[in-house]
């Protein structure tokens, strides 16, 4: 579908940001996902944020992997700059155009295959680097793009499509992103439009690595009885598809949570995926409380969302090492190449 153009004339009425743009500015081509995909309502999230925050499309680089989640970008920002990586390497590509250009905002997109498996030491040094990143893994326990197999986040007893049992504990993306010192650590669902939006927003405005979990149910390979990602585990059941070249259209799942609640969210299999938000009074600038609320909750088969952790003064990876604030790519064959006097200063101190 990506092959069919929208229409460039927009209705006068549209409202315009501060910038002068609407909303449809921040689109990018039709989606090619399943009817129903929650991936396609975060690109939503990310469009209705970058508007609300007078984002300049041509300001922001946004970079993927391989993957159902890493085909987003492309239905995004189309007026952005985007570069498509190879399976796991979005983060080093970042970390290299990051270095080279600071003045951009950089949106890396990836998924629960691409950052928790062939990714996972990317996403480690990354995040602990604090490159100056909006992290974002749509997560939805499954290799969707090469037809369902487990990813590393699916939980531990769960049911693949064809019945088999998942016998591996899961990779959580949150717990090692805490760990290894992002400095902004979130949750969101990806039908809680409500929620997401504000988290991505913060995560924009945030300087140092910002990581944002949505569970984002699969509606082709994980919407089943037995899977913990499905989209009522997060509403009603549906009729499973019959073929597997053939998804029948299914209608978004979404959730409306009270701060503090816990809501059972029924995915279209039958499933219950069983979301608490967090309490007004969540105290979010505790990384070891976090870890632990994190876990708590886990354990009684809870998966809680919202803002879990925040560094309000955090520093990025261009303050560690001292860059140059014009960026790398700004700097002349003579701020590379200082001369003779220049190297024999550095060697005197290093004697």
């Amino acid at each position: 579908m990506t092959y069919i153009a929208k229409p460039l004339l927009h209705h006068p009425s549209l409202a315009r940001n501060k910038v002068g743009r609407t909303r449809r500015d921040y689109e990018g081509r039709v989606s090619t996902l399943c009817a129903g995909c929650g991936h396609d309502s975060i690109s939503a999230a990310i469009i209705q944020a970058c508007w609300e925050l007078d984002i300049e499309p041509h300001r922001v680089a946004k970079l993927s992997g391989i993957g159902c989640s890493s085909k987003t970008p492309d239905y995004f920002l189309g007026a952005s700059h985007g570069f498509n990586t190879v399976h796991g390497r979005m983060p080093s590509v970042l970390t290299g155009a990051n270095l080279a250009n600071r003045e951009l905002l950089y949106l890396g997109v990836s998924g629960d295959g691409d950052s928790a498996s062939i990714g996972l030491g990317q996403f480690a040094h990354v995040m602990r680097r604090g490159v100056n990143i909006v992290y974002i893994v749509e997560n939805n326990g499954v290799y969707g793009l090469t037809k369902g197999q487990f990813s590393d986040t699916a939980d531990r007893g769960s049911k693949s499509k064809k019945g088999a049992v998942n016998a591996d504990s899961p990779v959580d993306l949150i717990g090692l992103a805490l760990q290894l010192g992002a400095t902004y650590v979130a949750r969101g669902f990806s039908g809680d439009k409500e929620q997401l939006v504000p988290l991505i927003k913060g995560a924009m405005a945030h300087q140092g690595a910002a990581f944002i979990d949505v569970i984002s149910p699969c509606v082709a390979f994980n919407n089943h009885a037995g899977s913990t990602r499905s989209y009522d585990y997060v509403r009603e059941h549906n009729e499973a598809v019959s073929r597997i070249d053939f998804i029948s259209p299914r209608e978004e799942i979404t959730a409306q949570v009270a701060p503090g609640d816990c809501v059972d969210v029924e995915q279209h299999d039958g499933t219950v995926l069983r979301l608490r938000k967090l309490h007004a009074d969540y105290d979010p600038s505790n990384r070891v409380a976090a870890m632990a609320h994190v876990q708590a909750l886990q354990a009684q088969g809870e998966v809680v969302t919202g803002l879990l952790y925040i560094e309000p003064d955090a520093e990025d990876m261009h303050a560690a090492l001292r860059t140059p604030a014009q960026g790398l790519r700004r700097l002349t064959e003579a701020d590379l190449c200082p001369g003779a006097a220049a190297l024999e200063k550095v060697n005197a101190g290093l004697r």
